[in-house]
């Protein structure tokens, strides 16, 4: 299998002088739309190799220093904080990106930055759930919710992040407690992904289902009749949102220099593009996804769903605490 990923890799650089490589697990149109302007602005050739996360995790470390990559490019900041452990990138310098992301949006000695955020957010079903009813993540465990709760396996990412988020804000006890109250209160076996709960939603399984906001997005603009439908059942609503609540749960994609990138400077240009004003409204407009350059503002879909106060927790805590947060759903029997 090595030697087949060193064919590659000398494919790759061979291809062209002015080039960067990027190892994704990204799959939306909007990045196809940036990867072509970012050659038209540059004149640099981007050669994209795609797979699922962990995937492209493995291939990074069984190229190693003769890996073809330049950048990996991913989503959660689970699988950031696990690449840089990994020691798969190297730290880089920029005063833009410095400038423009907040700290907490990337990683302190420059390992990888965010370049998109998507909110974990409740949606509800119009037709039983009033939402002046709803205030917490911490709520979902009352009794009141018992078989009305939706949201994917203790497999997924998203929700590891969201549960290691409550350890790093109240400790490992609180958190079980809390893990323990919401798998209690499902409406059904976890199944499917973000866009399968909104479609049982709406259908009427269960009343409440925890997804990310972009996947909203994605349903509304879908040219799936029944898909769009869907999104005329259903609610948003931003959890903690109270003076002294911590703010609805925030989580990225993100990229980073690979540590063997050929191309460095290629590299660093193209993570300064991606958090470029344009390309942040692309993200935005074309995935749903909220910029993370605190300087451009969120496309009119997500602004039309309001402003939030979001939880400013330091990210890279999630994936310090991820291990734990995967102990407790095992331990809670959260599948």
């Amino acid at each position: 299998m090595i030697k087949i990923f060193l064919s590659i890799a000398i494919l790759f650089i061979s291809l062209h002088a002015n080039e960067v490589n990027i190892y994704t697990h990204r799959h939306y149109p909007s990045d196809k739309i940036l990867f072509k302007k970012f050659t038209q602005k540059t004149g640099i050739k981007i050669n994209v190799v795609q797979a699922n996360s962990d995937q492209i995790m493995k291939r990074l470390e069984e190229e190693g220093k003769y890996s073809p990559a330049d950048l990996l490019l991913t989503v959660d900041v689970g699988r950031l904080y696990l690449a840089k452990e990994k020691d798969l990138f190297q730290p880089i310098k920029s005063k833009f990106l410095e400038e423009v992301i907040p700290l907490n949006l990337r990683d302190k000695e420059g390992y990888w930055f965010g370049v998109t955020k998507r909110a974990r957010v409740l949606v509800y079903n119009l037709d039983t759930v009033n939402p002046k009813s709803l205030s917490t993540y911490e709520a979902l465990t009352n009794k009141d919710y018992k078989g009305a709760i939706l949201t994917q396996t203790s497999t997924n990412i998203y929700n590891q992040s969201l549960l290691a988020s409550f350890i790093a804000h109240y400790g490992e006890e609180k958190a079980k407690a809390w893990a323990k109250g919401v798998s209690e209160n499902f409406a059904r076996k976890p199944t499917g992904g973000d866009r399968d709960q909104m479609r049982a939603l709406a259908a009427g399984v269960a009343k409440i289902a925890i997804v990310n906001t972009y996947y909203v997005g994605q349903l509304m603009n879908s040219k799936n009749f029944s898909d769009k439908a869907v999104t005329e059942r259903i609610g948003i609503f931003f959890p903690n949102q109270g003076e002294n609540e911590r703010g609805t749960h925030i989580n990225i994609s993100g990229i980073g220099v690979t540590k063997y990138a050929k191309n460095r400077d290629n590299a660093i240009k193209f993570i300064e593009f991606l958090c470029s004003p344009e390309a942040q409204k692309i993200f935005s407009e074309v995935n749903y996804e909220y910029p993370v350059n605190k300087n451009v503002a969120p496309s009119k879909l997500l602004e039309s769903w309001g402003s939030f106060k979001e939880d400013s927790i330091q990210l890279y805590k999630l994936g310090e605490n991820n291990a734990k947060a995967v102990k407790i759903f095992n331990e809670v029997g959260w599948k």
